[in-house]
């Protein structure tokens, strides 16, 4: 019924595209191997087993940066698509577990195209939020939320050090639509999708509670969450030179729309 069902639509559509953006998003998933598995591994391929079966012209596969592991960032302009991975192991954390499962999807992205069975490609993206996410786990929300109602932020001993680049959410719905819309680009490659606007998670929250008229804001530590890279940064060149593909929405200009979102006028 699937299949006769997109048949039919297929007639008065010029492309069948399958976009595959399960994740396992909230943080705390990272260490849960069963819940990791079964959606990013077993629910990708079965999105990905379905779209074949009904023809499927182009298929994106939504992946992560948390594929990179422990080897998140470099001095020399992020990591690449290409670098060889440094992955902590089962010894050190469960969190790789959430890491592998969306390095397998990539594999099973890359063996279809190769295959010849449709034209595709993955992306890993940096930390994506955007003016209506509410999830209080996502870092962004969870500052936001934290000072509008309690003038405070609880955050992990982890935030004493680390740093992290922010993209919007319409600049990664565009790099999707970027990549689709570049045929040569759907060859099972590894596209990286993020921005160089880093900032430290301390900065991060002093930035906020500057734009909601708050000063010098508490800042309490509880928690640490272990084989949690203390930078994640990546490099675009590759997206950048096959489309025409740019970030464009800075964090501060993204913040004060999730502020006025979550807090009305933000004041």
């Amino acid at each position: 019924m699937l299949r006769k069902g997109y048949v039919r639509q297929k007639k008065d559509a010029q492309e069948l595209i399958y976009i595959n953006c399960a994740a396992v998003v909230h943080t705390e998933h990272f260490y849960h191997v069963e819940e990791s598995f079964t959606t990013n591994v077993l629910g990708m391929q079965a999105f990905l087993e379905q779209g074949l079966r009904v023809g499927v012209d182009k298929f994106i596969n939504c992946s992560t940066s948390e594929v990179y592991s422990m080897n998140s960032w470099n001095e020399t302009g992020g990591v690449c698509e290409d670098d060889f991975l440094t992955l902590s192991t089962a010894e050190h954390s469960q969190r790789t577990s959430y890491a592998t499962g969306k390095l397998l999807t990539e594999f099973f992205m890359k063996d279809a195209v190769d295959a010849r069975k449709t034209r595709g490609c993955s992306i890993r993206f940096a930390n994506v939020y955007s003016r209506n996410e509410r999830y209080p786990k996502h870092i962004i929300p969870h500052i936001i939320n934290s000072l509008w109602n309690t003038g405070k932020v609880v955050l992990l001993e982890n935030a004493r050090r680390n740093r992290r680049t922010f993209l919007h959410n319409r600049d990664s719905c565009n790099a999707v639509l970027a990549l689709l819309d570049e045929k040569s680009a759907l060859d099972g490659s590894i596209y990286n999708v993020a921005t160089n606007e880093e900032i430290s998670i301390l900065e991060l929250v002093a930035l906020c509670a500057k734009k909601m008229g708050m000063s010098s804001p508490k800042i309490e530590f509880s928690g640490y969450r272990p084989s949690d890279p203390e930078r994640r940064i990546l490099s675009t060149k590759k997206i950048c030179e096959r489309t025409f593909w740019r970030p464009h929405v800075t964090l501060s200009e993204g913040l004060d729309e999730c502020i006025e979102s979550y807090c009305g006028d933000g004041k």
